[in-house]
């Protein structure tokens, strides 16, 4: 298939997964989560990753960022091994982690402390325009509604501008209409930005709306089973037949029956 026409076809890869285990030690034994998971993610892309409850695909995305140790294989970012988290890369979870105490100012412009006030003003306004809170600048956060909440999360983490963004079920917590609300959103700043995204979802429409590439994963201990390229133009629709073919196949993969 051909690169999907919003991604950068000259792209090479940004982040190389090799062979990488992960065991956890409990009380009643050790558990094998990852089992020689290779996944090679290119720079600027959207990537998505998809598979069974419970697989491992937050703890693969946990390892990728360095907050948990592997426990054999490597993980490379620009060709520098991953052994600790970095501020140039930043989680999205599905609670926010705004603080409750500060204005959506304030929460945006957090990890800025240290510079200047008038570039960090600027910065900080910047996203506040990007993420559609004009207006909300002096608001707190129970002033605001989930998806509000959720748009200061993305302002967050992209003010400090990190070369890769972990989107962990980002929109778990939001209601139906404004899950869809929000994955315009992402694919309206992904398009302002070309941050590198990766995203794990347990929702297969999320994900092809989303991705420009979808990385399946097998129960666990998981690895990864296939990965399979969108090249549907943006936006997406979900009646469209390409779209529901991919959704189709995603689901066979994973051996999920569905009813016609």
């Amino acid at each position: 298939m051909t690169p999907p026409p919003d991604a950068d076809p000259s792209a090479g890869d940004k982040i190389l997964v090799r062979d990488v285990h992960k065991t956890f030690s409990t009380k009643k034994g050790d558990v094998q989560v990852l089992e020689g998971v290779d996944l090679a993610v290119r720079d600027r892309e959207f990537l998505a990753i998809v598979g069974p409850s419970g697989c491992g695909k937050s703890t693969l995305l946990n390892c990728m960022a360095g907050f948990e140790r592997i426990s054999t294989g490597s993980i490379e970012i620009d060709g520098v091994e991953v052994t600790a988290p970095s501020p140039k890369r930043v989680f999205v979870f599905q609670e926010t982690g705004i603080f409750p105490w500060f204005s959506v100012w304030d929460n945006i412009g957090f990890g800025l402390s240290r510079m200047p006030f008038e570039q960090k003003h600027e910065i900080v306004m910047r996203y506040i325009r990007m993420v559609g809170l004009d207006g909300f600048e002096k608001s707190f956060p129970s002033e605001l509604s989930g998806g509000m909440k959720q748009r200061v999360e993305f302002a967050r983490a992209l003010a400090v501008d990190p070369d890769v963004l972990y989107l962990d079920e980002p929109f778990g917590a939001l209601d139906a209409f404004t899950r869809l609300e929000m994955r315009r959103e992402v694919v309206r700043i992904w398009g302002e930005t070309h941050k590198t995204c990766i995203l794990v979802t347990h929702d297969v429409e999320e994900a092809i709306e989303l991705a420009d590439r979808i990385a399946v994963m097998t129960q666990r201990p998981a690895r990864i089973q296939t990965v399979l390229d969108n090249p549907q133009p943006r936006p997406r629709d979900p009646d469209r037949r390409e779209f529901r073919a991919l959704k189709d196949e995603i689901f066979g993969i994973l051996g999920v029956e569905r009813s016609v």
